[in-house]
């Protein structure tokens, strides 16, 4: 390849790259950073081997949303609702938006559980004045990054918000984990039939593909711009944003398996850590690997709040607005786009604010929102491949037999194991 076509590949990789390492990485939120920190501190390394598959899984979803913007220029919701109708799509998209409610309030639940981390190394003594600064400081940070820039911008703060991720590798790296054992595990799974064990295995599966990310992504490509002839880089961007998010998966386990498991192996269970919050991860790190590696790991936790408190009200903003023929896009001016902005705004409203009103049920509505995500996700995953294998839509860039296989794998493996989880949810005395 000569000079000239290699810098005419980096350009074209540059002009299209975002949706895909942005849309992943937002999936690292304060659910998933917990669930990965008490797969870690619960099982060791034992996990690692999962995020293999669940990367591979990762890969596949999002890349047929990313193709079916490419390839139409239009949205999953505007989709669905000239394929299936404006009923479908009308209840469909409610209980969307319930559940990205709740999801928003968990995040910003989120800035709330590390506001004691910082407060403590500022000295602030009241936890509970610290947490409602920070959270109402992080709405209004959120809101104002998105409407007060435009897609360049936005985009631009997006990436930073990744970068920061990259603080759980150095959290990792500082606790010192054998990594000889790390790599074994990593390479060589490791099966057991305990219940805690099954569950951990659908918590981690079922917090990697989220309903949300799929509508996000394709709204993303199309406001990009990208089209067919564009969509072989983009694929590129697709598959390093889902392998970039589990490798900080994969150290955020095992930065909890060389401290918190290890540390729980060998004291008496009266003084074995619990890890219920992904607070008590941060908390739990400094007197086991010092006051920096704890501060990593709320920055990160922080980060990950942000972020996703972000793209998340950001995406349900976008999906409502496409079946609804509403204006949308970040590109648009307040007055151009009220609806689109005003759904954007009312969600983080409402999720900051319940999270300090004191005594609202944040359980709750985090247990609802999880929930709803469980019945949710199988739904959109078939709606996505009944539209990506019409040809009347897609053309020639339907799924081939092989992809189909692993797809439609990927499908019932997710609803299976996302039906178990929330039936175990709803019933724990279900397999106890």
């Amino acid at each position: 390849m000569t000079a000239a076509l290699r810098w005419r590949s980096v350009l074209m990789f540059l002009s299209v790259v975002g949706p895909g390492i942005i849309t992943a990485n937002a999936d690292n939120d304060v659910g998933g950073i917990l669930t990965y920190s008490q797969a870690g501190a619960q099982f060791g390394y034992t996990l690692l081997w999962l995020l293999i598959p669940v990367t591979i899984a990762l890969v596949v979803t999002q890349e047929m949303c990313a193709r079916m913007g490419a390839v139409t220029g239009k949205g999953l919701a505007d989709l669905i609702r000239e394929s299936f109708g404006v009923k479908v799509t009308f209840w469909v998209l409610l209980m969307f938006v319930l559940c990205d409610l709740g999801n928003t309030a968990t995040e910003f639940a989120g800035v709330a559980s590390a506001a004691p981390i910082f407060g403590g190394f500022l000295g602030v003594t009241s936890a509970a004045l610290c947490r409602t600064v920070l959270v109402i400081a992080a709405a209004a940070l959120v809101f104002v990054i998105v409407t007060r820039g435009n897609r360049k911008v936005v985009e631009r703060v997006f990436f930073g918000f990744c970068a920061v991720y990259l603080s759980y590798a150095v959290s990792a790296f500082i606790v010192h984990p054998d990594w000889h054992d790390v790599l074994r595990q990593t390479l060589l799974p490791s099966f057991s039939s305990s219940k805690a064990y099954v569950l951990m295995i659908i918590a981690v599966i079922g917090t990697t593909i989220s309903p949300w990310m799929q509508f996000y992504i394709q709204a993303a490509v199309v406001e990009k711009g990208v089209r067919e002839e564009q969509y072989g880089t983009s694929r590129i961007d697709v598959i390093a944003g889902a392998c970039f998010t589990d490798i900080i998966a994969f150290f955020i386990i095992v930065a909890c398996a060389a401290t918190i498991f290890i540390h729980n192996l060998h004291v008496p269970a009266a003084h074995q850590i619990q890890v219920n919050d992904a607070g008590d991860v941060a908390v739990a790190l400094q007197p086991l690997a010092g006051k920096f590696a704890s501060l990593l790991f709320a920055v990160g936790l922080l980060n990950a709040a942000l972020f996703t408190a972000s793209i998340l009200p950001l995406s349900t903003a976008y999906y409502v607005c496409e079946a609804f023929g509403f204006e949308r896009g970040i590109d648009h001016r307040f007055g151009d786009a009220k609806i689109f902005y005003g759904l954007y705004l009312g969600l983080i409203v409402i999720g900051a604010g319940v999270v300090i009103i004191p005594g609202a049920p944040l359980l709750a509505i985090i247990f609802y929102s999880q929930v709803l995500n469980g019945v949710l996700l199988p739904v959109v995953l078939v709606l996505m491949l009944l539209l990506i294998n019409n040809k009347r839509i897609m053309g020639t860039w339907t799924n081939n037999v092989a992809f189909n296989v692993i797809a439609w794998a990927t499908v019932v493996i997710v609803a299976v194991l996302t039906a178990i989880s929330t039936l175990q949810t709803i019933f724990p005395q279900i397999g106890s």
